[in-house]
């Protein structure tokens, strides 16, 4: 039986498309996806459709539902989480809340089934037999290292935090009414079979979560079965709702999730402020002060709309002979908060410099690239009228795992380094040439040549070649 793929967005089944019989390894051996790159990851995760084809035709458009009669996949998809698992990570200390949450969709509502404190399995155990209650993991990369090795590669992929949540149905229930995302969903079928209905948007690629009345949504434009080794992809904003049928087995799906507030909308307010920072500096204009008693205004003004609107021309005119924009937030947010490089030892390559002393004399090359984002910023540590330029460099090397996409923000730190901005060219040789001498650095002295690659050679982010 070939394997099928279809875009689930037309509201009728398609026939099935002629494609490669996918390689796949039985479990234990090599993975069933190719690791070499985040590309090739995510190209494996989406075979037998073509990147091009998927980002051309379905990203952020219409949803696509990728069916595999693939027993050695299936396995694979399987041993990512298992309702098993749940004995093993609840004697490591989970909490209701935080960790996991009980539920159960009744009557068009979610009716949330938490106790307090610590989740015991038994409990948890308890509840999905008697309750047909849903358990949902938060987060399950935090102690599954296949999900970390998949969510690393794909935040590598997509520049964008991915996270993940682990869905568990009995039969005859189900968890979750119909409702929506803010974030792209790509979800593994992992045990079981579960029934999905997805509907047209009333919100198209929406900023929010939110939950649809069923007299609202009208009928499903496509409806199916996910079994194991299937995946199912849809837009934010796609309404859905999924439950596991009476008279099969338990479900277990992970919806893997990425692209939240990472939209055009929100890059513009990110590099907007570092524009009119920039821009004030050299217009007068933009530093006279606003009229007396404007923000105690009701409306705003006609003289205000018409100033604001040449302000906006003058950006934009300024914008398009702008080679590098300031990112206030995003970058640092995003590597601040990504899963560190996944690691099958120890991590010790992650925070102990390896191999010889960078010198004078050696050639040198970046590692960890797609852990690292270069940015310049006003200098962090000086007061706004004396603000200079700075050139930072963050990276994920050091980032915890344990605290992954947890909302921890007291725990979580940056980590990196800061240059003046006379190192900028430099830094761009090391970031875009394969290996680099250290001689050859477009650096005053031989002193700063060193320096600057014994400070980035100390944060594990080059290595003697």
């Amino acid at each position: 039986m070939p394997k099928k793929a279809k875009p689930a967005g037309s509201g009728k089944e398609e026939g099935p498309v002629p494609c490669k019989q996918m390689k796949v390894e039985a479990a234990g051996g090599p993975s069933a996806l190719n690791f070499d790159s985040p590309s090739s990851l995510f190209e494996s995760l989406i075979s037998p459709i073509k990147t091009e084809t998927f980002f051309k035709e379905f990203w952020e458009q219409k949803p696509l539902l990728i069916q595999r009669d693939d027993p050695a996949l299936a396995t694979y998809y399987g041993s990512l989480f298992k309702l098993t698992d749940l004995k093993s990570l609840c004697s490591r200390g989970m909490y209701y809340g935080r960790d996991v949450n009980v539920c159960r969709c009744v009557n068009g509502k979610k009716k949330v089934l938490n106790k307090d404190g610590k989740a015991h399995f038994l409990q948890l155990r308890k509840d999905f037999d008697q309750k047909r209650a849903t358990i949902q993991f938060h987060q399950p990369q935090r102690f599954k290292d296949e999900l970390w090795r998949i969510q690393e590669k794909l935040e590598c992929y997509f520049g964008s935090l991915v996270g993940s949540n682990v869905y568990i149905t009995p039969a005859g229930s189900q968890g979750l009414p119909p409702h929506y995302d803010d974030v792209e969903v790509f979800i593994l079928q992992l045990e079981g079979e579960k029934h999905w209905r997805l509907y047209h948007p009333t919100v198209p690629l929406a900023r929010e979560y939110s939950v649809e009345a069923e007299e609202r949504i009208g009928r499903p434009v496509h409806e199916f079965m996910l079994k194991p080794g299937d995946l199912l992809y849809f837009p934010r904003g796609t309404i859905h709702q999924a439950d596991t049928p009476a008279g099969l087995a338990h479900s277990t799906h992970v919806t893997i999730s990425t692209y939240q507030n990472n939209s055009w909308g929100d890059f513009l307010l990110d590099t907007i402020s570092g524009l009119i920072f920039d821009t004030a500096k050299e217009d007068v204009e933009l530093r006279t002060g606003i009229p007396r008693q404007l923000l105690l205004q009701v409306e705003s003004t006609t003289v205000a709309t018409r100033r604001l609107s040449g302000f906006l021309r003058t950006l934009a005119d300024r914008l398009e002979g702008t080679k590098e924009l300031l990112s206030s937030d995003m970058k640092k947010d995003f590597i601040m908060h990504r899963l560190p490089p996944y690691s099958a030892g120890d991590g010790a390559e992650l925070s102990t410099p390896g191999g010889k002393l960078p010198r004078l004399d050696s050639v040198v090359r970046l590692q960890f690239k797609d852990h690292i984002v270069l940015t310049v910023l006003p200098d962090q540590d000086q007061s706004d009228e004396a603000q200079e330029k700075m050139v930072y460099i963050y990276h994920s090397l050091k980032n915890s795992r344990e605290t992954h996409m947890m909302g921890n923000e007291e725990e979580t730190e940056s980590h990196g380094l800061r240059f003046p901005l006379s190192h900028l060219d430099a830094l761009k040789q090391i970031w875009n040439s394969p290996a680099i001498s250290v001689k050859d650095l477009k650096l005053t002295t031989d002193e700063e040549k060193e320096s600057l690659v014994l400070s980035l050679w100390t944060e594990c982010l080059i290595q003697v070649v």
